[in-house]
């Protein structure tokens, strides 16, 4: 037994041994916990940029859109037209652009001078033209547009939102050849007839809206003992220019707009029945002694500045002068409209070839076709474009969403309300012929007319005479 338990006391101690020097194993460490990824917060919804304010009413998906979100800022749109930057009208488009240029960040780089007509093809010959052109006659634009020089608007602006901006009349006068290449920016209107209102209103009289009307009240006037017409078209080498618009207001007013394009462009004649028919209807009241200050030998000495002026004594010498609205920086200093003077609409002749408007005024088109200039053609079809004039006076907003507010007279904003009631318009005549035709030949032998000098044959077969060949 005792052999046994020294056996046992034996593998007790080899085992403890055994033990110690194996050790016993440290306790693992549980490995370290990996520390869960950071939570990706989604990415955030991208904002659209924001747009600027603006003054102004612009196309939904446009350019002008993309522009005032600030899509093309830093770029430069060049414009080129007839008056230079440092003149008033140059003043004017400058402060007109602001808003533009503020929205955008789009610079818009006038170089207009008065050798235009003839630069401008130059340029545009040359492949270097300009980006957007500022037309004063329609001539000139219809030429460019007919070799494909010009961008419609029709490509890149809706006719929803062209019909929202213009009448149709406009909408019409900027399509050349069945396309709509450009839109109107601002014009002056020709088909005014001024009168006296303060004496016109304790004399009775009523404003006509038909040419017999206008005869009437003319003939109204005379049995009152008094002259109707003040005319007169002195004006230096320009002599004749009065006698030419009234003869293009009475075209508008007895033939078609056919006929009309077609004198303009030579190929109706002036010995043709339709431009006869227009003269004579003028001639009806310029000839008349009854009818005019002075009667018909005063209308050639006459200075057309100085022909309105009588309307101002007391009492009137004469009643009525058909100008455009420029004259009234010729009447008397210290006259106020809707006071001492008014104006109306000279009437239709006949009533089928509606209510005419005779203008002068600016057409814009684009020559290159780059998204920031399409932004600026946008503007140009707002009244916005038109401010400086509008405030400062001197041109009328050819866009029908001018608001009252915008203008800063009266006078304006009532000729554009007048205006919009046109069912046509059309340039002067004289300015859209060639030179040796509309500034030549035509003030001089109407003026020969008018003085008695020659008789109509005469004077309209020389017109023809002297057309380029």
């Amino acid at each position: 037994m005792k052999k046994t338990m020294w056996q046992v006391f034996a593998l007790l101690i080899i085992t403890a041994m055994l033990l110690t020097a194996c050790g016993t194993p440290a306790a693992t460490e549980a490995p370290a916990m990996t520390e869960a990824p950071a939570v990706t917060e989604a990415p955030a919804m991208t904002e659209a940029p924001a747009m600027a304010e603006v003054s102004f009413d612009y196309p939904a998906g446009g350019a002008l859109e993309a522009a005032i979100r600030g899509d093309y800022k830093g770029t430069t749109v060049t414009v080129d037209g007839a008056f230079e930057g440092n003149d008033p009208d140059g003043v004017k488009f400058a402060e007109s652009m602001k808003a533009f240029e503020e929205a955008t960040g789009i610079t818009v780089n006038y170089i207009g001078n008065k050798e235009f007509e003839g630069s401008i093809a130059i340029r545009v010959g040359a492949g270097d033209a300009p980006d957007i052109v500022d037309f004063p006659q329609p001539g000139l634009f219809a030429n460019f547009v007919r070799k494909g020089n010009v961008v419609p608007v029709t490509t890149f602006m809706s006719d929803e939102w062209l019909s929202q901006q213009y009448n149709a009349g406009w909408r019409e006068f900027n399509t050349v050849d069945g396309v709509e290449s450009g839109v109107m920016h601002r014009y002056s209107g020709k088909s005014l007839v001024w009168y006296p209102k303060k004496a016109w209103d304790e004399a009775g009289y009523q404003v006509p809206e038909t040419w017999d009307e206008l005869l009437a009240l003319t003939q109204q006037i005379a049995d009152d003992g008094d002259t109707a017409w003040c005319i007169g078209i002195e004006s230096g080498a320009a002599t004749g220019w009065v006698a030419t618009d009234w003869t293009e207001d009475m075209m508008l007013r007895t033939t078609s707009l056919e006929n009309y394009d077609a004198w303009v462009a030579g190929t109706l004649p002036f010995d043709s029945p339709e431009v006869r028919k227009a003269v004579e209807t003028w001639s009806e009241v310029w000839f008349n002694d009854a009818y005019v200050n002075g009667g018909r030998s005063s209308i050639v000495s006459t200075a057309f500045g100085d022909s309105p002026k009588p309307m101002f004594e007391n009492p009137p010498k004469c009643w009525l002068h058909r100008q455009a609205n420029f004259i009234t920086s010729f009447f008397p200093e210290g006259t106020v409209y809707g006071e001492d003077y008014g104006f109306f609409y000279l009437p239709p002749v006949d009533p089928a070839y509606g209510k005419p408007f005779l203008v002068a005024g600016d057409l814009i088109a684009m020559f290159n076709d780059r998204p920031e200039v399409r932004a600026l053609m946008e503007y140009f079809t707002t009244p916005q474009s038109v401010s400086g004039w509008l405030e400062g006076g001197g041109a009328i907003a050819a866009q029908q969403t001018a608001t009252q507010d915008m203008y800063g007279s009266d006078l304006d904003w009532n000729v554009s309300q007048l205006v919009a009631g046109a069912t046509s318009f059309r340039f002067d005549g004289s300015d859209l012929m060639p030179g040796e035709v509309g500034a030549g030949s035509f003030w001089e032998h109407i003026s020969s007319y008018v003085a008695g000098s020659e008789d109509l044959d005469t004077a309209l077969k020389a017109i023809d005479a002297s057309w380029p060949k």
